[in-house]
């Protein structure tokens, strides 16, 4: 399985911006992911916080 460019918590920030209400869209081509892709994440870590997700770890 590939690597991610991307860290569980700066996920979960990334995900925190669209919970504080930026479009899906913008956040997408600001951190150059795709759309799929940040769903997945969504479906994934939506919801957590820094210390749910080390916890998961």
């Amino acid at each position: 399985m590939k690597k991610s460019r991307f860290t569980e918590a700066q996920i979960v920030s990334i995900l925190k911006e669209y919970e504080a209400g930026k479009k899906t869209t913008d956040i997408c081509c600001e951190h150059g992911i795709s759309v799929p892709t940040f769903y997945q994440w969504k479906r994934k870590y939506g919801g957590m916080d820094n210390q749910q997700l080390k916890e998961l770890l």
